[in-house]
């Protein structure tokens, strides 16, 4: 199996960015952002390989996502096991941008850790702490195994 190398964890963080754009577009369109929202998780989540620990972001009360569901409840909401859930990819975000602190490449899997910024309609700025950890899916491509996000520390 070929190696996981830093061009393949910036290639998988811009086609990450670029899927939960998407997934926005298609929700404000009135198309089906469920179905989007699976697509989106198959191709850029480990779930049907084994398993991925997933900790969204906003979720206070379920704050870990270790199913298909779980992860697809936090980007599309309307899942009744998962309330507290609206739908981060409805937020019809304009821009993702990774900036990572660091990538750790260890052959077959890689570590990233940084921080990205979400942009809205608005033009305002949403900065979210990461750590995401990266494998190659039977098919070749990267897939994530592990996401963690929060918003950072504020003294207030």
């Amino acid at each position: 199996m070929r190696t996981i190398e830093i061009a393949d964890v910036e290639l998988a963080q811009k086609a990450w960015g670029a899927s939960l754009i998407a997934l926005g577009r298609v929700y404000q369109e009135g198309g089906d952002y469920r179905a989007r929202g699976r697509e989106l998780i198959g191709a850029l989540y480990g779930y049907h390989v084994g398993p991925v620990l997933f900790t969204p972001t906003l979720a206070e009360h379920d704050q870990f996502r270790n199913s298909a569901d779980g992860a697809l409840s936090y980007f599309v909401g309307g899942n009744p096991d998962f309330a507290e859930d609206h739908g981060f990819a409805l937020r019809l975000w304009t821009a993702v941008m990774f900036e990572n602190s660091g990538v750790i490449c260890l052959s077959d899997s890689a570590l990233a850790m940084g921080n990205y910024f979400f942009t809205d309609t608005q033009g305002s700025e949403v900065k979210v702490e990461y750590s995401f950890s990266y494998f190659r899916g039977p098919d070749g491509d990267v897939l994530i195994q592990l996401h963690h996000s929060s918003l950072p520390y504020s003294s207030s």
